[in-house]
């Protein structure tokens, strides 16, 4: 699993076809996502953060991969489908987990004067997203996986940032 993470982190397209037909990796790339919200959580523990923040952020964390694969799945193949597109949710599921990896990183956000990180390692995993789902759908376009990841990153947000605020009720 950590070669497959540092595959993913380094955007080695190999890592993302292994991932994608190694059917059996799902719950590795469900493991990814909660150790990156965990990694997270520890990294905002400086701003504020509790445990009960750091929980409910491994949870959020875990829904918000669900449901991105999901909307990656759904935009791909259907919305911006080419003839060439062939994919299930499970290959989405863990391609798009294992791009979560250099999320990691974030665990020093707390360290004074790194807060940048977070916005650094998020462009990171953008580009990781962006290859997953590249790679997943069979696309020949990296442009087309661009729009498919930027669409779904929107609809999970209009989805999740109320919800996710609606839980962690006020400061």
């Amino acid at each position: 699993m950590v070669d497959r993470m540092l595959g993913a982190a380094r955007l080695k397209v190999g890592t993302y076809e292994e991932v994608e037909a190694d059917t059996g990796a799902t719950l590795q790339a469900m493991w990814v996502v909660v150790i990156v919200s965990v990694a997270s959580g520890i990294g905002l523990l400086g701003t504020g953060g509790d445990f009960g923040r750091l929980i409910l952020g491994v949870v959020l964390g875990v829904a918000q991969w669900a449901i991105l694969a999901l909307a990656t799945y759904w935009i791909g193949t259907g919305l911006l489908r080419t003839p060439e597109t062939h994919a299930t949710w499970g290959e989405l599921a863990r391609t798009t987990g294992f791009a979560q990896s250099p999320g990691i990183l974030r665990i020093f956000g707390f360290i004074p004067g790194l807060g940048f990180i977070f916005f650094a390692v998020s462009l990171w995993q953008f580009a990781a997203m962006v290859i997953a789902v590249r790679q997943a759908l069979d696309y020949s376009s990296t442009w087309r996986a661009v729009g498919v990841v930027a669409i779904a990153f929107i609809l999970v947000s209009i989805i999740l940032i109320p919800v996710s605020f609606a839980l962690a009720g006020p400061n």
